[in-house]
């Protein structure tokens, strides 16, 4: 799991894809962090790409690296009700408090489990982990 986190921090910009109804839904996310031993992300409670995570918490991420290499990962999206979890985050991404609070309603964290990325490249064969 460290592996997955340090690559999409390293990204910084990730692709998330969530499905609305029977249609995906793709955007970009920058939000990434190691709590308790979880792999998770942020958003907020009332953006759409949330009510798609609870209705169906299958999710897909896809991250590109400078260098050519790509990860994708499959898992569950789980929220993270704890509010050190929301604060661990908005330590981690300062720049967010003036959007996010912890305890405000609205800041909310998604755990990652059972998780499959996949570490691509053109020059290697796919390599996978689980978490």
């Amino acid at each position: 799991m460290q592996e997955v986190y340090d690559f999409l921090k390293q990204c910084g910009t990730y692709y998330l894809a969530t499905l609305d109804g029977t249609q995906p839904r793709v955007r970009p996310f920058g939000t990434i962090d190691l709590y308790n031993g979880q792999l998770t992300i942020q958003t907020g409670a009332r953006k759409e790409v949330s009510r798609q995570m609870l209705a169906h918490p299958q999710v897909e991420l896809c991250a590109c690296s400078a260098d050519g290499r790509w990860l994708r990962v499959s898992a569950t999206a789980v929220e993270v009700p704890d509010l050190a979890a929301q604060e661990h985050m908005l330590d981690a991404y300062p720049s967010l408090r003036g959007m996010y609070q912890p305890g405000d309603g609205n800041t909310q964290i998604f755990a990652l489990t059972n998780g499959t990325a996949t570490f691509s490249s053109f020059t290697a064969p796919p390599r996978t982990v689980t978490f």
